[in-house]
């Protein structure tokens, strides 16, 4: 499948800013599952952009407008084809205790995606992280079992929790929105000595060849987990949408949490107050048009 992303953020400022310097995470990864054929990056007021890739592998912006402006708006557009991809099913029917030997073994080089962060922290939850894993199941099917009793259990609502909101809220409130839901996820899973890494992308809403139900999650930047698996495989796992990553999911960033990930951070002196408006869409081409 092939499709059109753009992602564009807006600042309007009350009194006019002095200065603004800001980083940017919104630059789509190519890896086995898509490809990127194309992408473009603007700035309004123009400035020049510097990039390097992070710890994570991700793609980073970052620039500067070291001049007053009452507005900021910054457009990332990208052409991008994605591919199917399949587990091998000796992998995702690996029992969970011998997953865990290898985790044991790789433990150095999986280091960040078993730890705590501020946003994911572990061993609070104990009566649920012991519900999903035990040793003789297989590890894929156990996976699917806890994205399932995610999506289940938690009502997709948005504007009841922000970035600061703590999970045991989440949990205690059984609402959220899609980052809340990775960051639940990634608790349970890393809580189990599974190793589990956050993503941001983006999702298509509905699919034009078929009348299935819209996914959650399509009108912004949207949260999945990654799960380590034996050979080196990442699962992509979308809770919000009890479902495993696939075509229609377009990765951008990966990492601990969502403060590894974010769209876009920065700071600007000057203004007292602003506006944000973030606009995301997400359009597949036509099968003829790839002919």
């Amino acid at each position: 499948m092939r499709f059109r992303v753009s992602h564009t953020t807006q600042y309007v400022y009350d009194t006019p800013a002095s200065e603004s310097f800001a980083e940017l995470r919104v630059w789509p990864q190519s890896n086995a599952a898509q490809k990127i054929l194309s992408r473009e990056l603007s700035i309004e007021p123009d400035t020049l952009v510097d990039h390097y890739v992070d710890y994570f592998g991700n793609n980073v912006e970052f620039f500067s407008i070291p001049h007053r402006h009452t507005s900021l708006t910054v457009r990332a557009e990208a052409n991008v084809e994605t591919f199917p991809i399949q587990l091998p099913s000796r992998v995702t029917d690996t029992p969970v205790g011998e997953c865990r030997q290898v985790y044991n073994s790789t433990r150095y080089q999986l280091f960040e995606y078993l730890e705590p962060t501020g946003l994911v922290p572990l061993h609070q939850h104990r009566r649920i992280r012991k519900r999903f894993f035990r040793q003789a199941e297989p590890i894929g099917e156990c996976l699917l079992k806890l994205n399932e009793w995610i999506f289940k259990s938690f009502e997709y609502r948005s504007g009841v929790t922000d970035i600061s909101t703590p999970i045991s809220r989440v949990v205690a409130t059984r609402r959220g929105v899609c980052q809340d839901f990775a960051h639940l996820m990634l608790a349970i899973l890393r809580s189990n000595g599974i190793p589990a890494r956050y993503v941001s992308g983006y999702i298509e809403a509905y699919d034009p060849e078929k009348t299935d139900a819209k996914l959650i999650g399509a009108a912004a930047s949207h949260a999945w987990v990654e799960v380590y698996l034996p050979g080196g495989y990442w699962w992509g796992l979308d809770p919000t949408n009890n479902q495993a990553a696939g075509e229609r999911h377009i990765v951008v960033a990966v990492g601990r949490d969502y403060n590894d990930v974010a769209p876009m951070r920065g700071t600007y002196k000057g203004a007292f107050d602003q506006k944000l408006k973030v606009m995301v869409s997400l359009e597949r081409e036509p099968a003829a048009a790839l002919l």
